[in-house]
């Protein structure tokens, strides 16, 4: 595996997250953050992915991730997200949510902005309370929040105050949220359920519930096809991939035996979604790949466990159909590799752009994979 590069940093990590590219960039990735977690001081940090400069003769990669600046963090990171291409939102366990400034001139971190306590059990005013807040995602200026509490927060990047708040959204704690399209969010719960939630509405209410029959196994993650906004893929506590049409039924399309313990990550890859990433507390990393012809591919890696499953079927009537709700049996291959064949502790966070992939582990290590498709 030549072209993974590692970095042990002293720290378990909790969260990778690539800096998004302009509109134009025609290079890979380069610039990742990364927090961690049960650490005595986490920190949020910023690193370059290495020099491509250095690349060998057969262009495999030699650089390691380097340190560009961190700065600290009050309590686990449990999300962040990048709101533009200087700032970056972390929800923390302490309840509070930050925006932290990277200023590239001069390579440094700062705290731009803070809700503390956003989300909290009894009362934002007491000194203790706060609650975990357990997810984040942002559609620049617009940052929504969800947390151990069971509440949405709506932020504005530039308002001291939330827009909008759903204090008994959930029963159960929120374990994440997605944007289905830019007036609507999804989040995932402890009991297996999406919730749909129209923020133009003033109902605190959900459109629409969906749910897993049977064991209400709480799911962890969430991640929306990029294109096709009607699919959605969740996992969970028991490591199941579930693939959702939340144009029809109640309930996932497919159930995808996956990772033997807890997944903590799922992501569509954002410009090519034939190709799907999960990560799990089993210390695996899982390359789903959809796209057609699947056995004249050369393999990506040739080291890891390969197997191949079967999509349930559903009909769909519909001229252009995702692989991912595919009823075409010839069509029903999927080819997974196991990107990380020695295994050892869990890897929490993953995240893919471009040919890049990075990922961040209990094992106080992160690693970069600049060939993805190579």
């Amino acid at each position: 595996m030549e072209d993974v590069s590692a970095k042990f940093v002293s720290q378990k990590i909790s969260r990778t997250r690539w800096r998004p590219l302009p509109a134009a960039a025609l290079q890979p990735p380069d610039i990742f953050a990364t927090g961690s977690w049960d650490n005595e001081d986490n920190r949020i940090s910023i690193w370059s992915a290495g020099d491509l400069g250095n690349a060998g003769l057969n262009g495999e990669y030699h650089g390691e991730p380097r340190l560009l600046c961190d700065i600290q963090h009050n309590g686990d990171v449990m999300d962040m997200q990048f709101l533009d291409q200087e700032r970056i939102v972390v929800a923390s366990s302490t309840g509070t949510v930050t925006i932290f400034r990277h200023h590239q001139n001069n390579q440094t971190l700062s705290a731009n902005h803070r809700w503390d306590k956003a989300h909290y059990h009894v009362d934002q005013d007491t000194s203790c309370g706060g609650a975990a807040c357990t997810g984040v995602v942002c559609n620049n200026p617009e940052i929504v929040t969800v947390g151990e509490d069971g509440r949405i927060n709506l932020f504005r990047a530039d308002q001291k105050d939330a827009v909008r708040t759903i204090d008994n959204a959930d029963s159960s704690t929120l374990h994440a949220v997605t944007f289905l399209r830019t007036t609507e969010i999804l989040t995932v719960n402890s009991i297996g359920q999406l919730k749909i939630w129209d923020l133009r509405h003033q109902r605190n209410e959900p459109s629409q519930i969906f749910s897993l029959a049977g064991d209400r196994v709480p799911l962890h993650c969430v991640d929306r096809h990029p294109n096709q906004q009607h699919i959605v893929a969740t996992g969970g506590q028991d490591g199941m991939l579930s693939i959702w049409d939340i144009r029809q039924g109640t309930m996932p399309v497919s159930l995808l035996n996956a990772h033997e313990a807890e997944m903590w990550e799922v992501h569509f890859h954002p410009s090519n979604p034939d190709h799907l990433f999960t990560c799990s507390e089993d210390g695996s990393l899982w390359h789903w790949d959809t796209s057609t012809n699947v056995s004249e591919k050369p393999s990506f890696l040739h080291q890891g466990g390969r197997s191949t499953a079967y999509l349930s079927h559903s009909t769909i009537n519909q001229s252009v159909v995702s692989a991912w709700l595919s009823n075409d049996p010839t069509k029903d291959r999927m080819e997974i590799t196991n990107l990380i064949p020695n295994q050892t502790l869990s890897v929490n966070s993953l995240d893919v752009l471009g040919p890049c992939l990075v990922y961040g582990t209990d094992a106080e290590a992160i690693y970069v994979n600049r060939q993805l498709f190579a």
